[in-house]
C-alpha cells in the first residue's frame, strides 16, 4: 500500500527542515520505505477534506490503506513500529527509545517553541524585553540537563533510534538562536542527525518543494 503524507505547499520557513513533514519523511527514510506528499495550502488545510484527516488543521498527517493518522510523534511511533530500524529489538531498550520520543516532544520541544514565539510574534510588546531572558533561561535549562544526560555519547541509548530523530529535529530549531552552540555536546549531537543520509534525503526533498528545484545528490 502507498503511504502519503501531506506537507505544506509553502512552508513558512523556506524549506530549512523546521516543518514537521520533515520529521516524517526522515523516519520513513531511515526505514527504506517509499512515499508520496500531498501538498497542501494554507486554505486547504482548512477545509473539510483535510480536516477529516487532521481534526486541528495542520499537517503532516499520513495515510496507509485505510488507516489515516496524525500527529508527528504518532506518526513516527507507527512506522518506527511497523518497520526495523528506529527502535531496539530488546524490550527495555525499546521501552527507552520511546521514552525519549515523548521526553523530545512533551519537555524538551515547548520550551523552544515559546522562545520562537517570544523572538517572532512579541517583539513589539512592551514586556518583550523583560520575559525574553526569562523564556531563554527555561530553554537553556532544558539544555543543560539534556547535555549532562548525553555527556560523551553519539545516541540517548545507544544506537540511533526514533528518540533521537524527534530529539534532533526539536533541537534544530535553536541553530539559528546561538543558544545551542553553548553546549557543544548537543550541537555536535545535532551536527551528527543531519549527517546521516536519511535525513539529508529528508531535507532535500523537503526543499526542493520551496525552491522547485527537483533534490540532488
Amino acid at each position: 500500500m502507498t503511504i502519503t503524507i501531506t506537507a505544506f505547499e509553502r512552508s513558512p520557513d523556506g524549506g530549512k527542515g523546521l516543518a514537521r513533514d520533515t520529521r516524517v519523511r526522515w523516519a520513513l527514510e531511515e526505514v527504506g520505505q517509499p512515499y508520496e506528499v500531498r501538498l497542501v495550502s494554507f486554505r486547504a488545510m482548512k477545509e473539510p477534506a483535510h480536516l477529516a484527516l487532521h481534526p486541528f488543521g495542520q499537517i503532516p498527517t499520513y495515510e496507509e490503506g485505510d488507516l489515516a493518522l496524525f500527529e508527528t510523534g504518532a506518526i513516527v511511533f507507527h512506522i518506527a513500529e511497523r518497520h526495523a530500524g528506529l527502535l531496539p529489538l530488546d524490550a527495555n531498550a525499546r521501552a527507552r527509545a520511546i521514552t525519549w520520543m515523548f521526553a523530545a516532544l512533551n519537555t524538551v520541544e515547548p520550551p523552544i517553541l515559546e522562545l520562537g514565539t517570544a523572538r517572532l510574534l512579541e517583539g513589539d510588546k512592551p514586556w518583550h524585553a523583560e520575559r525574553l531572558p526569562l523564556v531563554e533561561d527555561r530553554v537553556r535549562g532544558r539544555l543543560n540537563q539534556l547535555s549532562v544526560r548525553l555527556s560523551d555519547a553519539d545516541w540517548l541509548e545507544g544506537a540511533f533510534s526514533a528518540g533521537d530523530l524527534l530529539m534532533v529535529s526539536v533541537l534544530l530549531r535553536l541553530k539559528s538562536s546561538g543558544i545551542l552552540d553553548e553546549f557543544p555536546n548537543l550541537a555536535a549531537y545535532v551536527a551528527r542527525g543531519e549527517a546521516r543520509p536519511a535525513y539529508k534525503r529528508a531535507f532535500a526533498a523537503q526543499l526542493a518543494v520551496n525552491t522547485g528545484k527537483p533534490p540532488t545528490g
